[in-house]
């Protein structure tokens, strides 16, 4: 059975900082892009940081510079490590297997998804 379970969501002052994890089962760990995506209150889901089978990371602009994704994949895990934190960042992280951006309208997909964990940045 395919599981993303994810970890380390909580409720931080704006500056602070939290290092989310995602426990990957069920697949082929290194076969697949791995990616962070987030969803705030009224807001559409968006792409926060995607890691290829490569190891190419990317980042939506807004989270550049502040967040770190890596993989350890003798664990098959994912992590994203988030620094300077802004109210902004609030939202559900869920993590994601078998990712990719689309070009053509500027969008991360992706296919297997976790149930998700809460940050919440207090200002």
């Amino acid at each position: 059975q395919v599981r993303l379970v994810e970890s380390g969501g909580g409720s931080v002052q704006a500056g602070g900082s939290l290092r989310l994890s995602c426990a990957a089962s069920g697949f082929h760990y290194t076969n697949y892009s791995m990616g962070w995506f987030r969803q705030a209150p009224g807001k559409d889901r968006e792409g926060v940081a995607g890691i290829s089978t490569d190891d190419t990371s990317t980042y939506a602009e807004s989270v550049k510079g502040r967040f770190t994704i890596t993989s350890d994949n003798a664990k098959n895990t994912l992590y994203l490590e988030m620094n300077s934190l802004k109210p902004e960042d609030t939202g559900m992280y869920h993590c994601a297997a078998d990712c990719w951006y689309e070009k053509t309208n500027g969008t991360w997909y992706a296919t297997v998804w976790g149930q998700g964990t809460q940050v919440t940045v207090s200002s």
